[in-house]
């Protein structure tokens, strides 16, 4: 996987620890892009460390709903135990403080065991999701009919548009990517596609997802989906 003028190739050109994000019904996933305004000030400190390091961030989505009591540390918010290693490919600061930067995924994670808590954001150790750094190589086997026509339902059904152009020359994996991260759905959805094994599966759970949410809303989906 070559980000920027990096290259990861194996689980030794990871850290073991990672600062994370935890932020709802927000999905990274390797190789795609992930533009972020930072303002909170623990936030502001993990881009500057990071910009100082490895310019490496976890993101991830806290766990739905669920909150811990630590010693010590009451109402922890719990996080989903996978999130995806993005390095910051670009960043501006503004007048008024915030930062606008652009994460590009590198690679899944699991979460580890947390560490001491610097300058008030979370850092875990983490095991990486080797595979992710040599790219999909089931590409070929994505059903590329069935996602645009549940794609094609889905802005038909909401009268939305689409640039058809690009849609059209987008590889599999720049689609199924691009699709999942842009989709509208909540959390669970999201984690659901973070999580799938493999670009196939993730593929097959859009298109289940779209159908389900077309079913419910709109009725008729085998109409829709001719």
């Amino acid at each position: 996987m070559q980000v920027g003028n990096a290259r990861y190739l194996k689980s030794q050109d990871l850290p073991e620890t990672l600062p994370v994000f935890p932020l709802t019904g927000v999905l990274l996933l390797p190789g795609s892009q992930l533009p972020l305004n930072i303002f909170e000030p623990r936030y502001l400190a993990m881009v500057d460390d990071a910009l100082t390091k490895n310019r490496l961030i976890g993101m991830i989505q806290p766990s739905f709903g669920e909150i811990r009591d630590e010693a010590g540390q009451a109402h922890v918010q719990a996080l989903c135990q996978v999130g995806c290693v993005g390095r910051i490919t670009s960043f501006a600061e503004m007048e008024d403080g915030r930062y606008i930067i652009s994460l590009t995924g590198i690679c899944r994670f699991r979460l580890f065991e947390e560490m001491p808590q610097v300058k008030g954001y979370r850092s875990f150790r983490i095991v990486p999701f080797v595979a992710d750094l040599s790219g999909p190589d089931d590409e070929a086997q994505v059903d590329r009919e069935a996602l645009l026509a549940a794609f094609k339902a889905y802005l038909d059904a909401n009268k939305l548009e689409a640039d058809w152009e690009s849609v059209e020359r987008a590889s599999n994996v720049t689609l199924v990517n691009s699709m999942a991260m842009m989709s509208p759905y909540g959390p669970a959805e999201k984690q659901a596609l973070l999580e799938a094994p493999d670009l196939k599966t993730r593929a097959e759970t859009l298109i289940a997802i779209t159908e389900i949410v077309l079913a419910r809303n709109f009725g008729d989906i085998e109409t829709m989906l001719q």
